[in-house]
């Protein structure tokens, strides 16, 4: 046959959809036998909506405490204290209620309880580098479950981007068992979501697949089940932005990015996209919903090379057969109305140096499908994105 793999399945038990948030926590809560469930929640969520109540009243005797104080790019200082306000709650499941951020914070918070980490310094030497995929962390005995109100996708996978504001840098940090338990979507969740959140967290979904579909080490389910995906999310993005209360077609986007998601869960090896963006966040400060609309067309030109084919069936799900993959995705950038350059979200070329350096120390660099030997060719990158 002629093709080789594998493909690994996630420390993942379930996906919900179809029931309101609050009902399907119950019942998970249930199920597990969880008395004491702590909430990390969105601040808009918790105080610009009902929707938290709503959980809070269906948890019942079992909530304990609620914290919405997570900022857009997650920090040791904000995790560490949340664990320890955890801890003393004696907490024995978390839930994450909110974005990326906010399902970040809560899978690291996992560790920090396990290790009785409450200083920002505790986290060093438990970090994901280019020759370490996991830290070494042992299983927690509190797990979490993820309600996500965006669409970056990050609760399908065991790993957190936290940064430490000492270095300005951000970090991974990865174990199995911090994939949540089970994941809850709710399309009604999401209607508080502003609109430039959205789309951007919907194409950092896509960022998922596509990576994926490109990786240097493929996986014929990921390939189709991520293909599915990025149909999903093309038509839902563009159907949400025309009619913001299209409940149908924000199911159809978290669908996506679950679909998306797939190559993430298997443990398939992400790119240069993944590498930068990371950077942009941690370093410069670019909300991480727009790294990849900015990114992802050049990544796919630099990356030509070596994915010609991959890429014609990224065209092809987003709606261009026979077109260029990187035109098409940045002509659907353009109908979303997102950041196109780096120069559109306030990177200049004098940072392009620190950005090289910096995505050298990712995982993701040394997967990407056409080599990246030195900083110089990310910087390479980040010049078809000035």
């Amino acid at each position: 046959m002629g093709v080789v793999g594998s493909h690994h399945y996630p420390s993942m038990e379930s996906v919900i959809y179809g029931k309101p948030a609050a009902e399907a926590l119950r019942e998970e809560a249930e199920r597990l036998g969880a008395k004491r469930v702590y909430l990390i929640a969105s601040r808009t969520l918790n105080t610009t909506t009902d929707e938290i109540e709503k959980i809070r009243k269906a948890l019942g005797d079992r909530h304990v405490a609620t914290f919405d104080g997570v900022p857009q790019h997650t920090t040791r200082d904000i995790v560490t204290q949340i664990a320890r306000q955890a801890s003393e709650a004696k907490a024995d499941l978390v839930v994450a209620i909110g974005g990326g951020s906010v399902v970040d914070a809560a899978k690291i918070v996992l560790m920090c309880m396990e290790h009785e980490i409450f200083e920002p310094a505790g986290l060093d030497g438990f970090e994901t580098t280019p020759d370490r995929r996991f830290g070494p962390f042992r299983n927690p005995k509190v797990r979490m479950i993820a309600i996500p109100s965006t669409l970056s996708g990050g609760e399908y996978n065991s790993g957190a981007l936290v940064t430490d504001t000492s270095r300005k840098l951000k970090q991974i940090f990865n174990h199995p068992m911090m994939m949540p338990r089970s994941i809850i979507l709710d399309p009604a969740i999401t209607k508080y979501t502003p609109e430039k959140l959205w789309l951007g967290s919907g194409t950092r979904a896509m960022d998922h697949g596509i990576e994926a579909i490109c990786s240097s080490r493929p996986n014929v389910l990921v390939d189709a089940v991520c293909q599915q995906g990025l149909r999903y999310l093309h038509h839902g993005l563009l159907r949400t932005k025309a009619n913001p209360d299209d409940e149908a077609a924000r199911l159809s986007c978290q669908l996506g990015s679950w679909l998306s998601a797939f190559g993430l869960q298997s443990r398939v090896p992400m790119g240069a996209s993944h590498a930068i963006g990371h950077v942009l966040g941690g370093t410069c400060d670019v909300p991480h919903y727009f790294c990849t609309a900015v990114m992802m067309p050049s990544v796919l030109r630099y990356n030509r090379p070596a994915t010609e084919t991959a890429q014609q069936a990224i065209a092809a799900a987003l709606g261009a057969p026979g077109r260029d993959a990187s035109e098409a995705f940045a002509a659907f950038i353009a109908e979303l109305g997102l950041p196109r350059r780096l120069a559109d979200v306030g990177v200049a070329e004098d940072r392009f140096e620190l950005i090289g350096k910096n995505a050298m120390l990712s995982i993701f660099t040394r997967a990407n499908p056409q080599p990246i030997r030195e900083p110089g060719d990310v910087v390479k990158i980040l010049k078809l994105a000035a």
